[in-house]
Protein backbone atom coordinates (compact mmCIF):
# COMPACT_ATOMS: atom_id res chain seq x y z
CA UNK A 1 0.00 0.00 0.00
CA UNK A 2 1.13 3.61 -1.00
CA UNK A 3 1.61 6.02 2.19
CA UNK A 4 1.98 9.86 1.59
CA UNK A 5 0.18 12.76 2.93
CA UNK A 6 0.62 16.63 2.17
CA UNK A 7 0.52 18.73 -0.50
CA UNK A 8 3.74 20.74 -2.20
CA UNK A 9 3.69 24.07 -2.44
CA UNK A 10 5.45 26.78 -4.91
CA UNK A 11 7.63 29.58 -4.55
CA UNK A 12 6.44 32.85 -3.18
CA UNK A 13 7.73 34.63 -6.20
CA UNK A 14 6.47 32.05 -8.65
CA UNK A 15 2.81 32.76 -7.13
CA UNK A 16 2.98 36.41 -8.08
CA UNK A 17 3.67 35.95 -11.43
CA UNK A 18 1.01 33.26 -12.08
CA UNK A 19 -2.12 34.49 -14.69
CA UNK A 20 -5.12 31.67 -14.82
CA UNK A 21 -6.28 30.48 -18.02
CA UNK A 22 -8.47 27.16 -18.67
CA UNK A 23 -10.15 25.52 -16.30
CA UNK A 24 -12.54 22.51 -15.85
CA UNK A 25 -13.94 19.53 -14.68
CA UNK A 26 -16.04 16.51 -15.01
CA UNK A 27 -17.09 13.59 -12.38
CA UNK A 28 -18.26 9.83 -13.09
CA UNK A 29 -19.92 7.48 -10.37
CA UNK A 30 -17.32 4.45 -9.93
CA UNK A 31 -18.88 0.88 -8.77
CA UNK A 32 -15.16 0.81 -7.00
CA UNK A 33 -13.71 1.44 -3.83
CA UNK A 34 -12.27 4.54 -3.64
CA UNK A 35 -8.52 3.16 -2.57
CA UNK A 36 -8.54 0.97 -5.76
CA UNK A 37 -9.21 3.65 -7.73
CA UNK A 38 -6.96 5.70 -5.94
CA UNK A 39 -4.23 3.44 -6.92
CA UNK A 40 -4.86 3.47 -10.57
CA UNK A 41 -4.57 6.97 -10.78
CA UNK A 42 -1.51 7.48 -8.38
CA UNK A 43 0.16 4.76 -10.28
CA UNK A 44 1.11 7.33 -13.20
CA UNK A 45 2.68 5.11 -15.24
CA UNK A 46 -0.62 3.56 -15.72
CA UNK A 47 -2.00 6.89 -17.40
CA UNK A 48 -1.55 6.28 -21.16
CA UNK A 49 -3.97 3.29 -20.75
CA UNK A 50 -6.80 5.62 -20.24
CA UNK A 51 -6.05 9.07 -21.03
CA UNK A 52 -6.43 10.09 -24.90
CA UNK A 53 -4.27 12.79 -24.47
CA UNK A 54 -1.50 11.30 -22.47
CA UNK A 55 0.34 8.52 -24.24
CA UNK A 56 3.13 7.80 -21.32
CA UNK A 57 4.47 8.57 -17.78
CA UNK A 58 7.83 7.89 -16.12
CA UNK A 59 9.48 8.84 -12.75
CA UNK A 60 12.07 10.72 -12.84
CA UNK A 61 15.03 12.59 -10.56
CA UNK A 62 14.69 9.51 -8.14
CA UNK A 63 11.14 9.09 -7.75
CA UNK A 64 9.57 5.78 -7.79
CA UNK A 65 6.04 5.87 -6.98
CA UNK A 66 3.37 8.27 -5.47
CA UNK A 67 4.77 10.97 -2.73
CA UNK A 68 4.04 14.80 -2.29
CA UNK A 69 6.59 16.11 -4.09
CA UNK A 70 7.48 13.08 -5.89
CA UNK A 71 8.19 14.15 -9.72
CA UNK A 72 7.48 12.25 -13.59
CA UNK A 73 7.60 12.69 -17.05
CA UNK A 74 4.43 12.55 -19.42
CA UNK A 75 4.70 12.25 -22.91
CA UNK A 76 1.89 13.77 -24.88
CA UNK A 77 0.23 13.69 -28.28
CA UNK A 78 -2.82 15.62 -30.13
CA UNK A 79 -2.97 14.33 -33.51
CA UNK A 80 0.82 15.23 -35.24
CA UNK A 81 1.74 17.40 -32.50
CA UNK A 82 4.10 15.58 -29.69
CA UNK A 83 5.36 17.41 -26.10
CA UNK A 84 6.18 16.20 -22.63
CA UNK A 85 5.72 17.92 -19.54
CA UNK A 86 7.50 17.48 -15.92
CA UNK A 87 5.29 17.26 -13.41
CA UNK A 88 5.32 17.36 -9.61
CA UNK A 89 3.18 15.66 -7.36
CA UNK A 90 0.95 17.78 -4.76
CA UNK A 91 -1.55 16.21 -2.86
CA UNK A 92 -1.14 12.80 -2.18
CA UNK A 93 -4.06 11.10 0.23
CA UNK A 94 -5.05 7.66 -0.75
CA UNK A 95 -8.49 7.09 -1.03
CA UNK A 96 -9.20 10.41 -1.37
CA UNK A 97 -7.02 13.02 -3.54
CA UNK A 98 -4.20 12.85 -5.71
CA UNK A 99 -2.87 15.88 -7.88
CA UNK A 100 0.18 17.16 -9.62
CA UNK A 101 1.25 20.22 -11.18
CA UNK A 102 2.72 19.64 -14.90
CA UNK A 103 5.15 21.98 -16.13
CA UNK A 104 4.45 22.54 -20.29
CA UNK A 105 8.14 23.60 -21.89
CA UNK A 106 6.33 27.01 -22.67
CA UNK A 107 6.45 27.58 -18.22
CA UNK A 108 2.73 26.90 -18.76
CA UNK A 109 1.57 25.41 -15.57
CA UNK A 110 -1.76 23.43 -15.46
CA UNK A 111 -2.94 21.79 -12.00
CA UNK A 112 -4.47 18.28 -12.57
CA UNK A 113 -6.44 16.63 -9.66
CA UNK A 114 -8.77 13.33 -8.64
CA UNK A 115 -11.08 13.47 -5.35
CA UNK A 116 -12.85 10.46 -4.89
CA UNK A 117 -16.17 10.61 -2.75
CA UNK A 118 -16.86 7.16 -1.51
CA UNK A 119 -21.16 6.86 -2.06
CA UNK A 120 -23.30 4.21 -0.98
CA UNK A 121 -21.99 1.31 -3.37
CA UNK A 122 -19.68 3.34 -5.52
CA UNK A 123 -17.39 6.11 -5.93
CA UNK A 124 -17.85 9.32 -7.45
CA UNK A 125 -14.35 10.55 -8.87
CA UNK A 126 -14.00 14.07 -9.81
CA UNK A 127 -11.14 14.98 -12.75
CA UNK A 128 -10.41 18.63 -12.64
CA UNK A 129 -7.55 20.77 -14.27
CA UNK A 130 -6.56 24.36 -13.47
CA UNK A 131 -4.50 26.24 -15.51
CA UNK A 132 -2.45 28.32 -12.74
CA UNK A 133 -0.05 30.17 -15.24
CA UNK A 134 -0.65 30.69 -19.19
CA UNK A 135 1.76 32.85 -21.41
CA UNK A 136 -0.58 35.73 -23.22
CA UNK A 137 0.34 34.09 -26.44
CA UNK A 138 -0.74 30.80 -25.14
CA UNK A 139 -3.99 31.83 -23.94
CA UNK A 140 -4.79 32.94 -27.42
CA UNK A 141 -3.81 29.87 -29.17
CA UNK A 142 -5.65 28.25 -27.02
CA UNK A 143 -9.08 29.85 -27.32
CA UNK A 144 -8.52 30.06 -31.19
CA UNK A 145 -8.07 26.05 -30.91
CA UNK A 146 -10.96 25.41 -28.80
CA UNK A 147 -8.81 24.11 -26.29
CA UNK A 148 -11.58 23.80 -23.43
CA UNK A 149 -13.89 21.38 -25.22
CA UNK A 150 -10.46 19.09 -25.84
CA UNK A 151 -9.73 19.08 -22.35
CA UNK A 152 -13.47 18.48 -21.46
CA UNK A 153 -14.01 15.83 -23.72
CA UNK A 154 -10.39 14.19 -22.72
CA UNK A 155 -11.34 13.79 -19.41
CA UNK A 156 -14.90 12.49 -20.39
CA UNK A 157 -13.04 9.81 -22.09
CA UNK A 158 -10.16 9.21 -19.36
CA UNK A 159 -12.70 8.66 -16.62
CA UNK A 160 -15.02 5.86 -18.72
CA UNK A 161 -11.83 3.95 -19.52
CA UNK A 162 -10.87 4.44 -15.31
CA UNK A 163 -14.18 3.09 -14.88
CA UNK A 164 -13.56 0.14 -17.31
CA UNK A 165 -10.17 -0.30 -15.46
CA UNK A 166 -11.63 0.05 -11.58
CA UNK A 167 -14.91 -2.08 -11.83
CA UNK A 168 -13.45 -4.89 -14.13
CA UNK A 169 -12.52 -7.57 -11.71
CA UNK A 170 -9.43 -8.41 -10.10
Amino acid sequence: MTHCRGRAEYPRTMQKTMRPGLRGSASLEIAADPHRIWTLVAEVTRMGRWSPETTRCEWIDGSAGPASGARFRGYNSLGPVRWSTTCTIETCTPGTEFSFVARHWTGALTRWSYRLERNADATTVTESYEAIHTPRWMLALEKAIGREGMLQRGISTTLKQLRAAAEKPA
